[in-house]
């Protein structure tokens, strides 16, 4: 009997012994099992420090989106189709503004030609200095964070309160660089404005391009003030914006000619180079727009959605006749 009860005795020591050992060879893997707990709130995460450590939870670095385990990844992504579109769109803003205050604030066109290449050559250098400028620096593709939600562009208004007690501030930008490369463009535009338009309205113009540099002095900066606040929902509604602007646009300009009959009207809109330049433009713009909604996920059904851009122009031509506020019975006959 004493083997036996040697034996039982024992027993439980050598499962003691048994599981020491194992926590000894497990005991890595196990203290990063406890280490890495996932942390509260959408956006906060833990930084890798290294040697299976992490750090408090908190905002990540930029370019870094926490995953499935709140452990910060750095984005090795390239900006989606509709990414470069709503890039597209942020840069022709201020290119549209750029032309619409140099040709309102000047009564003579004809001569303005000049400003308005000068503000196309300094939307383009400030969108290739922009992306030379973003990571990886030097070149023109950028990496990017991939953009899941609307919530996404918000990480201020989603700082988690655990226990109600003290506030995690993980405020980051989670869809880089769509967030800020905006704002360095248009940062871009405002420096390059201040160094090439005054030269070339002084030196080409007679000075008559200085209301429309004080001008963009003003919607430069609305225009970050813009993209800081409305950001995420511009990037969701700029297809839909820019379609019902190009239409409506279109209509004002149109109704702005002197003449609103049929033939009148043909002629002002297409022989007359500057009318037609303009049209061109607004017809680049609703072509935009419907690649922008469309993404043109399917080629031959979405891509002859484009014969339709023309069709506002038409539409207005063929039916100014009924919406002429002058006319009379004699003229409907």
């Amino acid at each position: 009997m004493m083997p036996f009860e040697t034996s039982a005795k024992s027993r439980p020591y050598s499962e003691f012994l048994k599981s020491c050992f194992l926590m000894a060879i497990f005991g890595i893997s196990f203290a990063e099992k406890v280490s890495v707990v996932k942390c509260p709130g959408l956006y906060c995460g833990r930084k890798d420090t290294g040697e299976g450590t992490y750090s408090q939870c908190g905002a990540c670095p930029r370019g870094y989106q926490p995953d499935s385990n709140t452990i910060c990844q750095q984005c090795e992504d390239s900006p989606k189709f509709y990414d470069w579109l709503y890039l597209g769109f942020m840069a022709l803003l201020s290119l549209v503004f750029h032309w619409f205050f140099i040709d309102f604030t000047n009564k003579r066109k004809r001569t303005l030609i000049i400003l308005h290449v000068s503000a196309l050559l300094e939307c383009v250098l400030a969108a290739i200095l922009t992306l030379l400028l973003a990571d990886p620096l030097g070149s023109i593709n950028i990496r990017s964070c991939t953009v899941h939600e609307l919530s996404d562009w918000y990480t201020m208004l989603y700082n988690p309160s655990p226990n109600y007690t003290t506030t995690l501030h993980c405020t980051q930008e989670i869809v880089y660089p769509l967030y800020t490369i905006s704002m360095i463009y248009y940062a871009f535009c405002l420096v390059l404005l201040m160094l090439v338009r005054p030269f070339v309205s002084y030196k080409f113009v007679q000075s008559r391009g200085t209301k429309s540099i004080y001008a963009a002095l003003y919607f430069l900066p609305i225009l970050i003030v813009l993209q800081a606040v409305f950001g995420g929902l511009l990037y969701y509604a700029f297809p839909y914006i820019v379609i019902v602007l190009s239409v409506i646009t279109n209509a004002v300009f149109l109704s702005s000619i002197s003449e609103q009959k049929f033939k009148p009207l043909v002629k002002e809109a297409f022989l007359n180079v500057r009318n037609l330049t303009i049209l061109a433009g607004h017809w680049f713009l609703h072509a935009y727009g419907i690649i922008a909604m469309t993404q043109l996920n399917d080629p031959k059904f979405y891509g002859s959605l484009l014969a339709l851009v023309p069709f506002p122009v038409m539409f207005y031509i063929l039916t100014v006749r009924f919406t002429d506020p002058d006319r009379n019975v004699q003229d409907m006959s």
